[in-house]
C-alpha cells in the first residue's frame, strides 16, 4: 500500500510540474510588448560604449536632475553594473514626476545587448 501511495504521489508530482512549466509573461514582458518605453542605461559613457541593452540610451546617473527631457508619458526602465546606481536614477527619475523601474545589474537582464 505504501508503494502505491508514494507512486501516486510522485505522479501528482511530476504531472504538476510538467503542467505549470509553462512560461508566463512577466510583468516586464507585457510592459515592454507595449512599446512606450524607454531603457536608460546610467553608467559611464566608457562602461555604456563597451556593451549595452540593445536600443538603450546613456545618461549617467550623476548628470540626472530636472534638465532631463524624458517623454514622461513612456515607462523608463533603468540599469548599471550592479543595481546601486540605477537605484539612485530610480529616486531621482521619480522625483521628477516618471514612471520608472529599476532592472538592475546589467549581466541580469535578459534582454538583447548590442
Amino acid at each position: 500500500m505504501k508503494k502505491i501511495l508514494l507512486l501516486v504521489i510522485v505522479f501528482i508530482s511530476i504531472f504538476a510540474v510538467g503542467c505549470g512549466s509553462k512560461k508566463e509573461e512577466s510583468d516586464l514582458d507585457k510592459l515592454l510588448a507595449e512599446k512606450e518605453y524607454i531603457i536608460v542605461d546610467v553608467r559611464t559613457k566608457e562602461e555604456y560604449d563597451i556593451s549595452h541593452v540593445k536600443d538603450a540610451i546613456n545618461i549617467p546617473y550623476d548628470v540626472i536632475d530636472e534638465t532631463i527631457d524624458l517623454d514622461k508619458d513612456k515607462n523608463i526602465f533603468v540599469y548599471c553594473k550592479s543595481g546601486n546606481r540605477s537605484k539612485i536614477a530610480y529616486n531621482k527619475l521619480t522625483s521628477l514626476g516618471y514612471t520608472v523601474y529599476d532592472l538592475g545589474a546589467f549581466e541580469s537582464i535578459d534582454l538583447p545587448k548590442e
